[in-house]
């Protein structure tokens, strides 16, 4: 028996639209939602992904703007604007796109946002905070899988989540936002050994590792919860996650497919932090 598919954009649109309920509530009142996103370089990928960003926040009700530099921009000149941005009352939410180029220094730019306009949730007051289950922005892919996870109803408490992958963006948030819901977590690697024997344990399978395919069907417990954050662009131009999704779904009890899945959901998720950083400037809330 084939899983459930969660179908991520399906999802994503529902999310958005009680958000946006929650935006027109802000307009109404004299505060509308802003977001600014700074991009160094020419990175297809990234430009890409700032575009369909701003698209998402002009449907939302979030005004939008971009500040592109040059990849031979000087750190000083892009930490100069987000102070700029840390000030102005309009703008609500920052969001640094990454990579940056390597003459960058990731930490400090990212810590030179301001805490209460980090709706990305990299600074390390909020990847701090995840520690206590306190922080005020969640990373936004790691956000949009326990969203997921919730309006599937699939259980988080006493199970046992494995999470391959231990980056700062999903991998480590990840597995602390899991057992703050009181999942037992396992955090593996690419390069751990014997992987299959972790990942078939898992009642919920977290795979963020950027190698395609590498999770097949006999790495699975039966009827577990798979969710790909993977995303690969193949020698023939198609894409695929780090999921051998069409193996894996007839073994797992759900399974997010790739592209559909938890992409969506991790642009949604950056709007919600953003009119959730609104209504705390509106209310005079910050940090």
């Amino acid at each position: 028996m084939s899983a459930h598919i969660i179908d991520g954009k399906k999802l994503a649109e529902s999310v958005r639209a009680e958000w946006k309920a929650r935006a027109e509530k802000l307009i109404q009142s004299g505060t509308k939602p802003g977001l600014a996103v700074i991009i160094v370089g020419d990175n297809a990928a990234s430009s890409l992904y700032v575009r369909n960003k701003v698209k998402a926040c002009s449907e939302i009700g979030i005004y939008s703007e971009v500040h592109s530099f040059q990849q031979n921009a000087s750190q000083a000149e892009v930490l100069d604007c987000i102070q700029a941005l840390n000030s102005n009352p309009h703008i609500h939410g920052i969001l640094v796109q990454l990579p940056l180029p390597a003459h960058f220094e990731n930490n400090r730019v990212i810590t030179s946002i301001a805490v209460e306009k980090d709706v990305d949730g990299f600074h390390l007051y909020n990847v701090g905070a995840l520690v206590t289950g306190n922080t005020i922005f969640s990373p936004c892919t790691p956000f949009g899988v326990m969203v997921m996870l919730e309006s599937n109803r699939i259980p988080i408490e006493g199970q046992h989540a494995v999470v391959i992958g231990r980056s700062n963006i999903v991998g480590k948030p990840m597995a602390f936002m899991l057992l703050e819901k009181g999942a037992t977590v396992t955090i593996c690697t690419s390069k751990t050994r014997n992987l299959a024997q972790f990942t078939r344990d898992a009642d919920i399978l977290v795979v963020a590792t950027g190698k395609p395919r590498m999770v097949n069907a006999e790495m699975i417990k039966p009827g577990a919860a798979v969710i790909d954050v993977g995303i690969n662009r193949l020698p023939d131009g198609k894409l695929c996650g780090d999921v051998d999704f069409d193996s894996v779904k007839e073994i797992a009890g759900y399974i997010t497919p790739v592209p559909g899945g938890v992409g969506p959901m991790t642009i949604t998720m950056l709007l919600c932090n953003t009119i959730l950083a609104a209504e705390r400037a509106q209310a005079g809330i910050f940090k």
